[in-house]
Formats: structure tokens, sequence, C-alpha cells
């Protein structure tokens, strides 16, 4: 029963309204150009506002891409920065590939995990990832002349021959004692082949034309460039200090990732929608603010997520979801709040401040909690599990920031306008005494 029910004040405020309206708008626009992007090239020349979505990168999951693991034999971790110096030869050789946004990390003590998304050669990331680069030069005898740690840098280049036409070659240079080793060999097999031999498969078999004393050699009979510059990529990975076995190895088709991402999105914007009915319908006026609220928590995470350039993933995109459940759960426990010291009779400014104020305590508690979850799963975690624990924390602190803080300043901003300050808009029903 609302007994005594204090009058509140029905002018309207012009003043208010015009912020709301303004607010509204700026809300609008700024998803919109989030989302959509704004093409200003039309307009100012060739300047674009890309969407912050495409801003963001997806995990192997959502784009498709290549999932492997390797283990190092146990009598191969003589040293204790083995699988570290590994880690750095494979990302030198990834890059290599020109991938954007790999994920390589040890795993255990002798393992190393590598996800590679949106990769469209997939065949050839495997070939490349596969191979644990046990790179030697062979004498025609098969007996090691010198190995990759002796390769300084090796490219593939164009060379013009006497005929002044330009073939692709690999131009190789050779550190000291490289130089040194290299110059003996080929003295000794002139005229005879000198294999160049990777895990045991020789990638190339160049003849010996010269005796090459400056360090300072060509491979020649390419077919291609992009030959000669995937063999000089494999020779200048050198020799990896372990010998990895490949444990574990998955592909993602791009078709499947993108039918995971859009069924996901689409899942995502059924439940958000249902939420907003549901607040809307029950809460009246709280709710309809709860729900600006919530709009202003997504696109806060979006900006964030894009400035630390997170790879976004399926138990990522799972985060965010349940982050957004509990900013709907910290309203309505605030908007039963206030509906409740409404029904006590008292002035809906007045509910509003006490609702918000009772109703920290819980709020506050609930997400604690859950961020010291998150934050335990972020440290022991590994990979995904890392991934749906960052953007759970990241959800939590921006629900609270957009529940607590913008929920209550825009809601006194629609008190204050003077078109909805009666009870009924607030989900209490005004009754006579």
């Amino acid at each position: 029963m609302i007994k005594n029910l204090l009058k509140d004040q029905q002018n309207y405020n012009v003043k208010s309204i015009v912020k709301l309206i303004i607010i509204m708008v700026v809300l609008a626009i700024t998803a919109l150009v989030t989302f959509l992007g704004l093409p200003l090239s039309k307009v100012v020349g060739y300047y674009d506002i890309e969407p912050v979505t495409s801003s963001i990168h997806y995990g192997l999951d959502l784009t498709g891409g290549v999932y492997v693991v390797l283990e190092a034999a146990e009598e191969d971790m003589a040293t204790g920065d083995a699988v570290e110096r590994s880690i750095t030869i494979i990302r030198e050789r990834i890059d290599s590939l020109g991938v954007k946004e790999p994920t390589i990390t040890k795993q255990g003590s002798n393992r190393i995990r590598i996800s590679i998304p949106d990769i469209a050669n997939q065949e050839e990331a495997l070939d490349i990832i596969g191979r644990t680069a046990q790179l030697t030069f062979l004498a025609p005898d098969r007996s090691v002349i010198l190995t990759g740690k002796d390769v300084v840098d090796a490219k593939g280049v164009y060379q013009q021959t006497s005929a002044g036409v330009n073939q692709p070659v690999v131009s190789l240079s050779f550190s000291p004692e490289g130089t040194k080793l290299f110059a003996e060999a080929t003295q000794k097999y002139y005229g005879q082949i000198i294999a160049i031999n990777l895990d045991g498969k020789d990638i190339s078999t160049p003849k010996v034309n010269a005796v090459i004393t400056n360090g300072q050699a060509v491979i020649e009979g390419m077919a291609s460039l992009e030959e000669a510059s995937k063999i000089a990529m494999l020779i200048k990975g050198g020799a990896l200090p372990v010998t990895l076995t490949p444990v574990e190895i998955r592909t993602i088709g791009p078709t499947l990732g993108q039918n995971a991402f859009s069924s996901s999105m689409f899942a995502a914007g059924i439940g958000i929608m249902l939420i907003f009915i549901f607040m809307i319908v029950l809460y009246k006026v709280p709710g309809f603010v709860s729900c600006l609220g919530l709009i202003i928590y997504t696109l806060i995470t979006l900006f964030i997520l894009a400035a630390m350039k997170v790879t976004l993933t399926l138990p990522g995109i799972a985060g965010i979801i349940l982050s957004i459940g509990m900013a709907v759960d910290a309203n309505v426990i605030i908007f039963e709040r206030i509906r409740e010291e409404i029904m006590l009779g008292k002035s809906i400014l007045l509910s509003i401040k006490i609702g918000f104020q009772r109703a920290m305590t819980t709020i506050l508690d609930s997400n604690i909690t859950t961020m010291i979850a998150g934050l335990v799963l972020f440290v022991v975690g590994t990979g995904t599990v890392k991934g749906f624990a960052l953007t759970l924390m990241i959800g939590i602190v921006v629900s609270m920031f957009t529940a607590v803080l913008v929920t209550r300043q825009l809601l006194k901003l629609v008190y204050s306008t003077g078109i909805l300050a009666t009870p009924k808009y607030y989900g209490a029903k005004e009754t006579k005494a």
C-alpha cells in the first residue's frame, strides 16, 4: 500500500528534456559508428572511420586457423631456457608468414601451444610449424658440414644472370665460424652437391659452382621467388635447441569459425533483446534506463577490447555475456529496492537515492567474489580459459560502472524532466489510501 505518498512536482523541466534527447542521440550515433563505421571519404577525402569491431582480434575458433601442440623430449631438456628459445625461433618463423596475432605459449615444462587464427594457407602453416627445423648442411657422403646456427641471414631475392635475366635465388650469409667451414667445404666439394637438410628432409640440393670464402652464397634453381622465400625462411629459422614432436594438430576452417561467430552473435542479440523487453515491461522507466546503461556497457567493453588488442574467442564472448547478466542482476536488485521504497510512501527521488544505497552492499559482494574467481582463472588458467577470465573481469568492472553510476544519473535525469514522475512509471501501483 502506498500511504501518504509525497506528491512529486509535475512541472516539465525543458533543460532536462533537452539533455536527455542529446544523450540519446549521441548514444545512437556512437552505437551506429561503433558497429557500422563511418565512410567519410566521400566528404573529406580518403579518411574513413572503421567499425570498432573490425579492430578486435578474433581467435581461431571464430575465424578458423591452425592449432598445434609441440612436445620436447625429456632428454633434450638439458637447459632451462630450451623451450623459451624454441618459442622465439617458432615465432620468427610464423611471423614470416604474415600472420596477425599468433598465440605461442609454453604449456607445462616441455610443451609449446600454438594458435594461428585467420590463416589462408593452413597446409603450409602445418608444414612449417610441424618441422622442428633441425637444419644441417650435408656433404656428398652425408656428413655434417655446418648447422643452422652458423647461418646469419637468408632471404629470397632476384639475381641477374650473365644473360641479363633476373632469376629467383636464396641469398645466404654465414657467421665467421660458418664462413670458415663453408669455404673449406666448397673447396673440398667443388663441382659436387651440398645438401641443405631440414629435419631429415633435403629442402635444397645446390651444386657447388665456386669456392666461396666471403661468407656470402646463393642457391640457384628456384622455380619462383615464393619458393626461394620459403626456403630462405626455413633456413633462417635455424636449428631449434630441442627436438619438438607434434602431439596435437587441429585445423578449423574459416566457414566453421564464421558460422560459430555468427551463431554466437545471433544468440547474444536475441538474449539481449529479451532482457530489454523483460526490464521495460517489469520496471517501466528504470527498465528503459537500464537498457541505455547496457548499450553504454557494450560500447565501453568493445572499445576496451580493441584498445587492449584482446584476442576474442568463444569463451571470451561467454565471459562478456555473463558480465551482462551480472549487470542486469545488479539493476534488478536496485529497482526492487526503489519500488519497495515507493510502496512505503516515499517520494520517487528519495526512493531512487535510498534504493541505490541499500542495494550497493549486495552488488559489491557478488561482483567482488566473481572478480576473485576470474583473477584465479586468469593466473592459473591457459589459453581460452585466460580469455574467458579476462573478458569476465573487464565486463565486471564496466558493468559496475554502468549499473551503479551511469544508470543512477540517467534515472535522476529522466525523473527531473517531469514527464515520468508518477509511481506507475517506476513499477509501483498507486492505490488509494
